[in-house]
Formats: C-alpha cells, sequence, structure tokens
C-alpha cells in the first residue's frame, strides 16, 4: 500500500526527470471565484499529463530484471503516454492497450514516444482487460495499472509533496485542493502526502456530470459504479468506479466530492488559456471549473486546484476557446 514513505522515494527517483510544474495565479480567476485560486499545472509535465509521474514511479521502481522485459499498460491517453515516455526513457519495450475512439492526438502520441499501440472497440463492447490478460500471459510483460498500483498512486503522489512546498511559498496555511478525479490515483496520492506535510489542506475530488461515481461513492461509504459508458467530452477522467485500493484512501482523507456540467469545463478551458495561457484538456479543466463555479460547496478562502493534462485534439480546443461565456 502507497504511503508517505513510497511518495518520498518516488520523488527522489524522479529527481531530475520529473519536471516540479508551477503553481500559478490570476486576478482574474480570483474574482471569477471569489476567492484566491492556485493552478497546479501539471499539463506542463512531460508528455502532458500529471500521469508521467506515475509512469516514471513505477517503471523505476522495478527491479531492473522485471523491467526489462517489457511494460503494459491500458489507458484513453494520458497513462498510456506516462507509461511510453518513462519505458522509452528506460529503454524497454512498452505495449499499450488504447480504445479506437480516444483522441487522436493521444494515440499518435504514444505511438510516436516508441509504444505499441494495441486498439481496441469500447463502444462495441471489447474489454482493455481481457486484452491485456490475453497479451500479458503470451509476452510475459509487466502490467502497470493506470491507479489501482502502489507505485503509480505514490508517483502521482509527488505532485501532492510540491503542492505542499509551494503553498508554502505562497504563505498558504490552509486550503481546499481541488483533484481532477477518475479512479483516484492522482486524489489519492495527493491526499496521502498532504496528510503528512500539510495536514491542514483538505482534498476535494472533482468530476464531470453523469460520471460521478466517487462522489457518490464517498457518500455511500462504498464504491457506486457508473451505470453508462466509459465515454464522454471529459475522456481522460471517466471510469466506471472508484479503485479498489484508491476509494479507501479516499475515504479516510477527502472531503465531498464536487460535480460540474460539460458547460461549465469548457468556461474553465478558456479561462484557463486567457488568464494564464494554459491549454488545459476537458478531463484536466473539471477541479478549476469546481473552484469557479462551485463556490457555495466550498469553505476555504484560498483553493488549489490541478489542471492535471493538456492533451486535447487542436480542432476540438479551438472550437471551445471561439466560443462566448
Amino acid at each position: 500500500m502507497s504511503d508517505i514513505k513510497m511518495i518520498e522515494a518516488a520523488a527522489e527517483r524522479g529527481r531530475g526527470v520529473v519536471r516540479r510544474t508551477p503553481l500559478l495565479s490570476s486576478p482574474f480567476l480570483d474574482e471569477i471565484a471569489g476567492r484566491r485560486v492556485f493552478v497546479k499545472a501539471e499539463c506542463l509535465q512531460h508528455t502532458g499529463s500529471f500521469k508521467f509521474r506515475g509512469g516514471w514511479s513505477a517503471l523505476s521502481g522495478l527491479p531492473e530484471a522485471e523491467r526489462a522485459r517489457g511494460v503494459l499498460a491500458y489507458s484513453s491517453g494520458n497513462h498510456a503516454q506516462g507509461v511510453a515516455r518513462a519505458a522509452a526513457l528506460h529503454e524497454v519495450p512498452a505495449t499499450i492497450i488504447m480504445p479506437k475512439d480516444a483522441p487522436e492526438l493521444k494515440i499518435a502520441n504514444t505511438r510516436a514516444l516508441g509504444a505499441e499501440v494495441v486498439l481496441y472497440d469500447r463502444a462495441g463492447g471489447e474489454q482493455r482487460e481481457e486484452i491485456g490478460t490475453r497479451i500479458q500471459e503470451e509476452r510475459g510483460l509487466i502490467l502497470i495499472r493506470p491507479y489501482d498500483e502502489p507505485l503509480v498512486i505514490a508517483g502521482q503522489g509527488t505532485c501532492g509533496l510540491e503542492i505542499a512546498e509551494q503553498a508554502a511559498e505562497e504563505g498558504i496555511t490552509e486550503a481546499e485542493v481541488l483533484t481532477c478525479c477518475g479512479g483516484g490515483g492522482l486524489t489519492a496520492g495527493v491526499a496521502l502526502a498532504l496528510e503528512a506535510r500539510a495536514p491542514r489542506f483538505r482534498v476535494r475530488p472533482a468530476e464531470p456530470e453523469g460520471f460521478e461515481d466517487t462522489a457518490r461513492s464517498l457518500v455511500a461509504g462504498a464504491p457506486v459504479p457508473n451505470n453508462g459508458p466509459e465515454t464522454g467530452f471529459c475522456d481522460a477522467i471517466l471510469t466506471r468506479v472508484p479503485g479498489q485500493l484508491t476509494f479507501p484512501i479516499l475515504s479516510r482523507l477527502c472531503g465531498p466530492g464536487l460535480v460540474v456540467s460539460n458547460a461549465e469545463v469548457r468556461a474553465a478551458m478558456r479561462a484557463a488559456f486567457l488568464r494564464l495561457k494554459l491549454v488545459v484538456e476537458p478531463g484536466g479543466a473539471v477541479a478549476l471549473a469546481s473552484a469557479l463555479f462551485r463556490g457555495a460547496e466550498l469553505e476555504a478562502e484560498a483553493v488549489i486546484v490541478t489542471a492535471s493534462g493538456g492533451n486535447v485534439d487542436a480542432a476540438l480546443f479551438a472550437e471551445v476557446i471561439a466560443e462566448a461565456d
């Protein structure tokens, strides 16, 4: 199970490799939110998302003999790219299973990073886990899960260590930390890091409407799955149910979940671009949307949000930016 010692070890292994992304602010965002808003720009991380942290942690944490066999991952895009890049840096092969309806940019980038991409028909009912099990058994690869993996959670937790350090530099002693939440790897890792380094901070998972499995699960006290397909505007964080490893951490450490509409996500993407000059993908803008439009559900005078990814197709981004608020 991941803990602060594993997170600190992951940070040490990532020293000089994983970027320390900036914590940004804008008076325009503060005005919209009615409080101070700080944005942890993980869209500027290697491969365009926080997922490189977990990918690097997992690859660097494997025994050399196991790593040399090659790795396998399944992902709609950001975990794919993070693992592919980490594998390339370690000079080991990577095979990535991706849905064929994933954003074209994410598929193209994963291939460009040197991974073999195996596409599957998510809409037609094919299961990535079944395909992955077959490939893993055939090739003897090491599976790196996108969130239910202790080394991955530890890697994502390094983002929390940086948030604690950077918040202290800004003089922030209390805050709510809003994280874009799918399976819960980032949320769990950040919560564990802040429990140790900034215990007066409270983590709040943020999700899009119709896919708020984490918010409902936290209310119920047990995992409550989404019933619909794992496809939608915020593709990067659409999971059916919180992870088996992540949910106990979220249940113990996190405050209530926050839920926003796609329209609010689009507005947050525009705000990030206009006020911070950041390109943020839909799934990566959910936490910022929560800060801007769910103020009545927040308590702290300062909020820190993760802009967790920036891998958005150019045509979609141009469409969103051209819209009027």
